[in-house]
């Protein structure tokens, strides 16, 4: 595989969550523009990233740690690495509660369905799955992606948009046109609606508390399938350059508004991956996950050299990103 465009993958999902975790927190748009004059921010200040880019680099390990793309081999790899993040001393960038919980869970022992948190549909499912998109076989890129989000994040719709957003990293690494991404999307939901990976997921689908497997999964499709249409009309229609994002596809605090409000960013300006990271930050909601994974759709899109050259050398983890990005392009 490709190393520009796997670089460009990670390396511009950092840059996202670096360039828009100063806004995370701001509601108001026109506060982020009088703070980072004069449209918001469009440079990495001090290049430090959040817990978004710390958990992509631990899937990334678990994911290059394991043997064979099955849930018996990767479930350790990937636990192991998530309660080394939780005990991390640089663990310290707002992380969410959901992860927080759910990796105490897992270092306690027991099944995972067990430690999952039931009902939570995060972004944390999903701004961390980027490695997943590497994954030649469509099969295990699914389950894979799917897996590393159902460890902590049992709402089914958390893990459908997890698969998405690797199915679109791949799809761009593929050559896929954006502007066909959209409905491929659509297709892949439709087709995927009523497939639960059983060998993955076991039965979480009665330990969250769902009737059975296909009421779960369906779930989680079908709230996916509502934000790609919302997606979809607001590509076709287009937005206003002053509007948010986020007025069109939600705020990014859930994993299927994350998906589709960062795809929304880099749909927008496919061809200028800082104005996509820039569009991304100007948002009042989840903007360090939604630029995250823009970033990486930009990077799958374009590689590494679409964004400034500067860039890397002020990325926290540069040293990381770049051997992870050598071996997967060696594994894959």
């Amino acid at each position: 595989m490709n190393l520009d465009r796997i670089e460009g993958v990670l390396f511009g999902a950092a840059y996202g969550d670096a360039l828009a975790a100063p806004t995370e927190f701001m509601k108001s748009l026109d506060e982020i523009r009088r703070q980072f004059p004069p449209n918001g921010p469009d440079r990495l200040h001090q290049g430090h990233v959040t817990d978004d880019t710390q958990m992509m680099l631990a899937v990334g390990r678990a994911l290059l740690g394991t043997p064979e793309l099955n849930a018996k081999a990767s479930e350790a790899p990937l636990r192991r690495e998530f309660v080394d993040w939780l005990h991390d001393p640089e663990n310290n960038r707002a992380p969410g509660m959901t992860c927080l919980q759910a990796c105490r869970n897992l270092e306690s022992g027991g099944r995972w369905q067990q430690a999952t948190v039931p009902v939570s549909k995060g972004c944390g499912a999903n701004m961390r799955v980027q490695p997943a998109g590497f994954i030649p076989d469509a099969d295990a890129r699914a389950g894979y992606a799917q897996f590393q989000a159902a460890l902590t994040h049992g709402h089914p719709t958390a893990l459908v948009a997890a698969e998405l957003s690797a199915e679109t990293i791949w799809l761009l690494l593929n050559g896929l046109p954006p502007a066909e991404l959209p409905g491929a999307l659509i297709a892949h939901a439709r087709a995927q609606r009523k497939h639960y990976r059983a060998d993955w997921l076991g039965d979480i689908w009665d330990a969250v508390g769902f009737f059975s497997p296909d009421s779960y999964i369906t779930r989680g499709w079908d709230e996916c399938l509502e934000v790609l249409n919302r997606l979809e009309k607001a590509v076709q229609s287009g937005i206003a350059e002053s509007a948010d994002p986020c007025d069109f596809t939600g705020e990014g605090w859930v994993a299927e508004e994350a998906l589709a409000s960062g795809l929304l960013c880099f749909l927008l300006t496919p061809a200028d991956p800082v104005e996509t990271l820039r569009r991304a930050a100007v948002t009042r909601g989840d903007s360090d996950s939604i630029a995250c994974l823009a970033g990486a759709f930009a990077g799958a899109h374009m590689g590494i050299g679409a964004f400034p050259a500067e860039w890397r050398g002020q990325i926290e983890y540069a040293g990381e990103l770049e051997r992870q990005s050598a071996a997967f392009a060696g594994r894959f």
